[in-house]
């Protein structure tokens, strides 16, 4: 009997896209590895030739049209560019900068007019089933807590804005404190969390975050705290840092488990 498989695209080959293409690579029930695009073309090329099924390497256009999905694992910015090209195309869509996707009803709709879906995995975080669970009853706050050793936080706007000197600090420090529609401007590739728990949740004008550098640290810290008519929610993660020492390595496995999911028989959890 043939199988349909549905041809996976990624998009961004750093720490998260490589693990995912490996993964698909290796073998995911209902999907199959279309190929990928990143920036430095040549590098890419050297990684995707040492893959079993040696995918090519395409431009994003030439990847969209190869394409049933396409994993988002590049940069909001990217994204800007992606998401309505893809959509428009009637592609599911995986959204790793899922920080970029506040704000943009306007790609909701275009994924409705399209017939196609939005996906955002869990990332570095866990709970959000208990989140998406607790607002459809009355929420009344979701806060968290994210402490970094300072060299995660390194380049991200703020930082950069406020001229803050990550070496100089030697002590627990507080570096940005506010809602999430300020921090996920404030630090693109270090809050997608925040976003995933404010679009599993109560929107991002609501969800409130407190960002510590603290050094020494060898784990991404999230303390995540909901309270509602439900009762009270306490999440707490500790992340190994992948070799990219913004993202975790969590990000990775829950989009592995994510896509997994999609072709799952039995699915367990909202």
């Amino acid at each position: 009997m043939n199988v349909h498989l549905r041809r996976v695209g990624v998009i961004g080959l750093g720490a998260i896209g490589r693990r995912v293409a490996e993964a698909l690579d290796d073998g995911i029930p209902g999907l199959a590895l279309a190929g990928a695009t990143a920036r430095n073309r040549e590098r890419a090329e050297g990684f995707l030739k040492t893959l079993g099924t040696k995918p090519p390497f395409h431009t994003l256009d030439e990847l969209i049209e190869a394409s049933d999905l396409l994993v988002e694992a590049s940069t909001q910015a990217h994204l800007e560019e992606i998401a309505p090209k893809a959509l428009g195309r009637g592609r599911d869509l995986v959204v790793l900068s899922c920080g970029g996707l506040l704000g943009r009803d306007d790609w909701v709709k275009l994924a409705q007019s399209s017939g196609c879906r939005i996906h955002v995995p869990s990332g570095a975080i866990a709970g959000l089933d208990g989140v998406k669970g607790a607002r459809v009853g009355d929420v009344r706050s979701v806060t968290m807590e994210t402490r970094k050793p300072p060299r995660g936080l390194a380049g991200a706007p703020w930082i950069v804005e406020q001229k803050i000197d990550l070496d100089a600090i030697r002590e627990d420090t507080v570096i940005f404190e506010g809602p999430a529609t300020d921090a996920c401007r404030a630090f693109p590739a270090n809050v997608n969390v925040l976003a995933a728990l404010s679009l599993a949740g109560i929107g991002p004008e609501r969800t409130r975050i407190r960002i510590w550098a603290v050094p020494g640290l060898t784990r991404n810290q999230h303390r995540i705290s909901v309270e509602g008519e439900f009762g009270a929610l306490r999440i707490d993660v500790e992340n190994v840092p992948s070799e990219n020492p913004r993202t975790g390595k969590l990000s990775y496995l829950s989009t592995i488990a994510l896509l997994r999911d999609l072709g799952a028989t039995l699915r367990v959890g909202s």
